[in-house]
């Protein structure tokens, strides 16, 4: 029982001891914000459709254009619990010599209205 006692204690010690402690008033190094974001792959310039589809986790849709300058859709949802309403947010993307060149998102609702 002494020996698996004197076991525990050695190795609390071995990771105290691993363990380095920050000089006295340095602030610990913090990580950006999109880091701890699910999505952490963000859209970006010239991409083509397939890493676009695979960054946003869902196929696009065509909605108009000749080949290389087409605009795609991407259906979003958001929501859907018995708290927060479901939205289904529209994502555009414009892609130029196959290459992503610009995006808008709409909401879905009519602000002239409202």
């Amino acid at each position: 029982m002494k020996r698996a006692i004197l076991a525990a204690g050695a190795a609390l010690l071995s990771m105290a001891a691993s363990v380095q402690a920050e000089p006295f008033g340095t602030v610990p190094l913090r990580h950006p914000f999109v880091d701890t974001l699910s999505n952490n792959t963000p859209l970006a310039f010239g991409m083509d459709a397939g890493q676009t589809a695979h960054v946003l986790g869902q196929p696009l849709q065509y909605v108009k254009g000749r080949p290389g300058n087409e605009i795609y859709l991407a259906l979003r949802d958001i929501g859907g619990s018995g708290l927060v309403p479901y939205h289904r947010h529209r994502l555009f993307l414009q892609f130029r010599h196959g290459r992503l060149a610009g995006w808008k998102e709409d909401y879905g609702e009519n602000w002239m209205w409202e």
